[in-house]
């Protein structure tokens, strides 16, 4: 008789493996699944871990094909955070609570994954508001890849002044009199915004040590255990991966990670490439952390970020000469490579030097790919299958959908991006949320975006042929994802001698009311078969976690997405057992006042109520 790790018994299991797609238990061995429905062959050991599910659904673990972990990591702690919240009052009340708490010369900032349409009010905050909040600590507030608001405090810390010149492709607004009013505005090029954010100081090593496992712990809240980390600005290679590096040395991952490297140097990436190329290698790792390849920055010459509030930027004529030379180079050593690429003009540039390279160095098994093709055309999608690549596309039009409506109109966003003609023409498509800077982390409000086809806002966006069923979208989360980081092998099912990652869910994630699959969180999140994160009935088996580094942390008091330490510790505005306010006439609290599953609601996190559309929290 086999002993085994870990025996998970009475649940839904969707397994995603079509010879087995639902079974009631499961079995671990050594980080990997040996099970299913077969639980009465094991004999458990001393230490072997036996759960009843208590009919909860669980899922595959959860696999983010574009996430910026480590950079988020370093920062998670640093950082406000306005994802989820409802509530524009709500934003600003913890603004002012948190400049209260944090010591000088150290900035609250909000970097990012969260829209004005998510608020109340349908409205961004006004620099009088936030210099009212915080009229002394420094204020950084990113919106999207478009603009940043500066207090004053953040003005003189930066040394923004009149004198000041705007530097290429960014604009510091100014007054009539020529003073900064505290607006930065990308025109068309973001460099600007993150430069303004790099001013800020940085957590010491051992707060990013915290900082990091802090983050890893949240994306286990919301059911997440693999990403492909895309690299990003300002995340330099080895340096700023040593804190990842040491945390996997010492066993405490508890996402796995296959990371791409991101050029720092406009027109030096060449020479970052070659570099790269002498200290490591595409798969260099193991099952938790490895080297995947490059980009998302291939070129600068070629970066056509998103920002729908300006027009398209027309890319230089040098992006062909200069695109031709990096993939070649990195086609020639085996290297697979991604690429950011927001629109089919741009698209079509660059998969005309993809194919012109291919003639001389096939591209085609390399496992290279897009991310985003938010206005890709049929024909170009046809090029990349050609070509053997993939698409990983994210939620950001859940962000910024209204913008894109504005300018281009409803009928072009019913396709932004054409994710069902994309996986009928054969494909390979994996799914994420390009998080932490424009759409946020959680994974349910990008497969609510795939289900639903609307905006955080709730704007209708695709008509039906371009929405999928909650069961694709959860393989695009999955099976689709693994593909990215040449993993099919063993991620992406629930099926014998996968990994055991998977997820048990708050709710149904295939039959609960679709506004509640934004407030869907795990309640156990296992990783190679051992349990990272537990709550509710499952709460024994939590691993401990060391208290949030700095004290100060705006993690401390507010947590992460949909800022659960706030209202945790606002309960007493609530009315326990009655209806919030007189705009809501469906939800109450338990007489706890602390949400759990009340049968009566419906409702079983703070998440699911203002993910449910209801505006009851505005208190």
């Amino acid at each position: 008789m086999k002993t085994p790790d870990l025996i998970l018994h009475n649940g839904r299991i969707a397994t995603l493996d079509p010879q087995q797609p639902q079974v009631r238990s499961l079995i671990v061995e050594d980080g990997r699944i040996v099970g299913l429905d077969n639980a009465g062959s094991y004999t458990p050991r001393a230490n072997t871990v036996e759960i009843d599910l208590h009919g909860r659904t669980v899922v595959p673990g959860l696999n983010d094909s574009h996430l910026h972990l480590i950079r988020g990591g370093l920062n998670y702690n640093l950082e406000l955070r306005w994802d989820g919240v409802p509530s524009l009052a709500d934003a600003l009340r913890m603004l002012k609570l948190q400049a209260a708490r944090t010591p000088a010369p150290q900035w609250v900032r909000v970097v990012g994954s969260w829209s004005e349409f998510q608020f109340a009010e349908r409205r961004m905050p006004t620099l009088e508001e936030i210099n009212a909040a915080a009229p002394d600590t420094p204020v950084f507030i990113l919106h999207l890849y478009c603009r940043a608001l500066l207090n004053g405090a953040a003005l003189r810390a930066c040394s923004y002044t009149r004198d000041t010149p705007n530097p290429p492709g960014g604009e510091i607004q100014r007054d009539k009199s020529g003073e900064p009013t505290g607006l930065v505005i990308a025109r068309p090029n973001a460099n600007i915004l993150y430069a303004t954010l790099a001013k800020g100081p940085k957590l010491p090593p051992e707060a990013q040590y915290n900082s990091t496992r802090h983050f890893m712990r949240e994306l286990n809240r919301l059911g997440i255990t693999s990403c492909i980390d895309a690299g990003g600005g300002s995340q330099n290679y080895p340096e700023d991966y040593e804190i990842i590096r040491q945390l996997h040395q010492n066993d405490e991952l508890t996402v796995r990670i296959a990371y791409n490297l991101f050029t720092q140097k406009p027109k030096g990436e060449k020479e970052d490439f070659a570099r790269w190329m002498k200290m490591t290698k595409p798969s260099e790792g193991d099952d938790f952390y490895k080297v995947n390849g490059a980009g998302e920055m291939l070129v600068f010459s070629a970066a056509d970020f998103e920002d729908f509030l300006e027009p398209r930027p027309d890319l230089p004529p040098s992006l062909e000469g200069e695109l031709k030379d990096v993939v070649t180079m990195l086609a020639s050593n085996r290297w697979p490579f991604r690429m950011h690429a927001t629109y089919n003009e741009s698209i079509e540039r660059f998969l005309n030097v993809f194919e012109e390279v291919h003639r001389e160095v096939p591209i085609d098994g390399l496992g290279w790919f897009f991310d985003h093709a938010e206005t890709i055309t049929d024909r170009n999608i046809e090029r990349i299958r050609a070509l053997g690549g993939g698409i990983a596309i994210q939620h950001r039009m859940a962000f910024q959908g209204e913008y894109f409506v504005d300018r281009y109109g409803a009928e072009a966003a019913r396709r932004t991006p054409p994710i069902r003609r994309m996986l009928e023409l054969g494909v390979p498509v994996g799914a994420g949320t390009d998080a932490t800077r424009v759409a946020n982390y959680n994974p349910w409000n990008s497969l609510y975006w795939l289900v639903s086809g609307r905006t955080i806002g709730g704007l209708a966006l695709y008509p039906d042929e371009n929405r999928l069923s909650r069961e694709e979208a959860l393989r695009l989360y999955t099976q689709g994802s693994a593909w990215f980081s040449h993993d099919q092998a063993s991620k992406g099912a629930l099926s014998i001698g996968q990994l055991a990652d998977f997820a048990v869910l708050s709710d149904d994630f295939f039959s609960v009311e679709e506004e509640r699959i934004k407030g869907i969180e795990s309640v156990l999140t296992v990783m190679n078969g051992r349990i990272v994160y537990a709550t509710e009935e499952f709460s024994s088996h939590a691993p401990p976690l060391p208290p949030v580094m700095p004290g100060w942390s705006p993690v401390a008091k507010f947590g992460g997405y949909g800022a659960p330490g706030y209202y945790a510790q606002n309960r007493a505005a609530l009315a326990p057992g009655h209806i919030h306010t007189a705009a809501c006439g469906r939800h109450t609290l338990p007489r706890s006042g602390i949400l759990r599953r009340p049968a009566r609601t419906g409702i079983s996190s703070l998440g699911e109520l203002w993910g449910s559309g209801c505006d009851c929290f505005a208190f």
